[in-house]
């Protein structure tokens, strides 16, 4: 019983790391990680958008939410979200 426990625990964080996670050339970007080192990373993205704002949530201070696209790649898309500078979600998503 406990050994099927850990290994749906392992499954289960090897999928949400995988999730979190960029390949650009040979370096990674994950979440959590700041604008300027995703840039330095994966170069200039091929279109930026300003979404919108926070309410408050980091103190008082509205936070700035921006995606940031990359590719296509292989077909696909990579969109990168900052909120307040931080990289908060990667997704990618076939080009059409």
């Amino acid at each position: 019983m406990n050994r099927y426990f850990w290994l749906t625990a392992l499954m289960l964080s090897y999928g949400s790391a995988e999730a979190g996670t960029l390949r650009c050339g040979s370096k990674l970007v994950n979440e959590g990680d700041r604008a300027f080192e995703v840039e330095r990373k994966c170069g200039e993205p091929s279109h930026r958008d300003l979404v919108g704002y926070t309410g408050g949530t980091y103190g008082d201070r509205e936070l700035v939410i921006e995606e940031w696209v990359y590719g296509p790649t292989n077909g696909m898309l990579s969109i990168l979200t900052f909120q307040g500078n931080r990289l908060v979600r990667i997704e990618t998503k076939r080009a059409d």
